[in-house]
């Protein structure tokens, strides 16, 4: 049973590798695009910016980081993959797991969002999502719906969900019923990939899937108004595990803090985006 378990995530992991060359090849040629100053129609092309490290932090290798929230000086994190999937408590300055609730092995968990009293936590093909108490990590209830589940964060108001397309779904946060989609374009270019979402400042933060970029959305519009570029934060030494991309937003937003982190990264950053070209040290 330990070696049907192990092999069926070593397949996952590998699919996920063979699905990364995959989107990379269809992105590549948006991407150069944009480069080439054909990103967005009529003012241009959209911002791009870098990053400054303001903190490194322990983070557990095995972790297949899926979403990551902040909140009230804890931090929060869902993993995946059949048979490792969790939602866990993690204190951020040793990276040690405080608290985990594993998911059942038949689930492949995705997303996590707080709201209120509890964690919210998607699954990629199941179609089925886990409300958990967050003082607990005690299961509350479960919810369903179409698709599959990717990243997932909150406004305030609604809960926003990615599927993996280049459309965002906003979800009713008591009931989980639909309240719209919101496609996403640079320029006239669909932005296909979303995954991990974050909401910082107004703004919609996703992860654009197997990539090192960051999309930043306007919630109104759906229209990107900045990319942010984390290439290089980990070191290609240390990106050692298959399916080893960058995946994970988390905003503190009592401090002004942004972390990000990817899966099966050793290391968690804490971050400060400086828009490409400045001098800003």
């Amino acid at each position: 049973m330990i070696r049907s378990s192990a092999n069926r995530r070593d397949r996952a992991a590998r699919r996920d590798v063979l699905l990364s060359l995959v989107v990379c090849l269809l992105l590549l040629a948006g991407m150069n695009s944009e480069a080439a100053g054909g990103g967005s129609s009529g003012a241009g092309p959209v911002p791009v910016y870098g990053y400054r490290i303001v903190r490194v932090y322990p983070h557990d290798r095995n972790a297949f980081t899926q979403g990551l929230v902040y909140l009230n000086g804890e931090l929060y994190e869902s993993t995946g993959l059949n048979g490792a999937s969790s939602v866990r408590r993690v204190d951020l300055r040793s990276g040690r797991v405080s608290q985990q609730m594993p998911l059942d092995g038949k689930y492949f968990g995705e997303g996590l969002a707080a709201w209120g009293p509890n964690l919210i936590l998607l699954t990629l093909r199941s179609n089925i999502g886990f409300v958990y108490d967050r003082a607990s990590l005690r299961l509350r209830q479960t919810f369903t719906y179409a698709g599959e589940g990717w990243g997932l964060t909150q406004d305030g108001t609604r809960l926003i969900m990615s599927d993996g397309t280049s459309v965002l779904r906003f979800l009713n946060p008591w009931t989980m019923q639909g309240q719209g989609v919101l496609p996403v374009r640079d320029g006239g270019r669909e932005v296909a990939g979303l995954n991990e979402l974050e909401f910082v400042n107004g703004e919609i933060f996703a992860n654009i899937w197997p990539t090192d970029r960051v999309a930043r959305i306007a919630p109104g519009t759906g229209a990107v108004t900045g990319w942010i570029d984390l290439s290089g934060l980990l070191a290609p030494a240390d990106k050692v595990a298959p399916g080893s991309v960058l995946n994970g937003i988390a905003y503190d937003a009592a401090n002004d803090r942004l972390f990000v982190t990817g899966k099966r990264w050793p290391r968690l950053f804490e971050i400060k985006l400086v828009p490409r070209g400045s001098n800003q040290p």
